[in-house]
């Protein structure tokens, strides 16, 4: 529910009632506006009923939040989030372009990609150290040295950085080496991974499953944010459909429909959407018109030895052609780069 509060109602009146829902075994939010404050209380609504806060004098409206997820509902906050990744904003006026290979394989080819894609204008650094790999026998990352060395190309570059976890084991040691955690596709219904990387309040990118609705993607955003952390980046990488011609169906109206019912920022994976070398350009202009706050995309200087996805990683030259065909896109959206 929303507690919508008369103009005239104090912070110390606002805590009143939210003590009351707070006692009711409900979970009480606290938004303070402009020219009024704003409550929530999560929970079992016919509790919240029997609280007839509605007859409360300094109340001007109750309102049922009317979907499944609450709290990154454009219900419960009707201006866009503006997360920050160490240093750089995702959403607001910015373009962000995340960028970097699928795996860190070693220190020259992190360094001399992360070089590339940073003169090129790429604000923060991806790299796979964990690499959940569809068989067994592909390369499953460098582990911790990985992370260490995303470091040293973070504390070289001055760009923060992106990897992805994959148990809530790993949590810890992202959170010593890495600036943003991402949930991969595959793990973005493993709750128990998402209160764990929640409780963190460390900025978290999380993709869209394989095969996921839109709302089971909101749903398990809600899952860290009710956790207590609110620094959730989602991100549109391809879903699974009858189309063989290209690695994923890249499910653009999902980010303009996502940006209509949540407030987060959403970014889009072309690298993973289409698994085509020569479609991510034209997509992540199309990301760009549809409203996403950014793009993530893969680049490696030599893709022919990659040990990973180097079938969809830029080279060098196509990032800058990237980055030079993004900017009127990114201007007609009304964003700069």
């Amino acid at each position: 529910m929303i507690i919508v509060l008369k103009p005239q109602a104090t912070e110390q009146e606002a805590k009143h009632i939210l003590n009351k829902i707070e006692n009711a075994g409900l979970k009480p939010l606290y938004m303070p506006g402009v020219e009024r404050i704003v409550l929530g209380a999560l929970g079992d609504e016919r509790v919240l009923q029997k609280l007839h806060l509605e007859s409360d004098p300094l109340v001007e409206e109750v309102k049922p939040i009317l979907t499944k997820y609450k709290m990154v509902s454009r219900e419960v906050q009707a201006h866009n989030s503006v997360v920050r990744i160490g240093n750089v904003p995702v959403g607001g006026d910015k373009f962000a372009v995340i960028a970097g290979p699928c795996s860190v394989e070693s220190e020259q080819q992190l360094m001399s990609v992360a070089d590339v894609v940073k003169g090129h204008g790429a604000v923060a650094l991806r790299g796979g150290a964990y690499k959940p790999r569809t068989s067994p026998y592909d390369f499953q990352g460098m582990g911790i040295e990985g992370l260490k060395l995303l470091k040293q190309a973070s504390e070289a570059t001055g760009m923060p950085t992106v990897s992805e976890v994959m148990e809530v084991s790993q949590v810890d040691s992202l959170c010593e080496y890495i600036d943003c955690l991402q949930i991969g596709a595959r793990n973005m219904q493993n709750y128990g991974l998402l209160k764990a990387v929640g409780e963190t309040g460390k900025p978290v990118l999380l993709k869209r499953g394989l095969s996921a609705t839109i709302e089971e993607l909101l749903l398990a955003a809600e899952y860290i944010y009710d956790a207590g952390n609110p620094n959730i980046i989602l991100c549109e990488r391809g879903i699974r459909t009858f189309e063989t011609a290209t690695r994923n169906t890249l499910d653009l109206n999902a980010v303009a429909y996502i940006k209509q019912r949540s407030h987060l920022p959403v970014v889009v994976d072309p690298s993973h959407g289409t698994g085509v070398r020569e479609l991510v350009i034209p997509l992540s202009r199309a990301a760009a018109a549809v409203g996403a706050d950014g793009i993530i995309v893969e680049s490696h200087l030599n893709p022919a030895e990659a040990l990973s996805d180097g079938h969809q990683a830029l080279t060098g030259e196509m990032f800058a052609q990237l980055m030079q065909e993004l900017k009127p896109f990114v201007e007609a959206a009304g964003r700069t780069l």
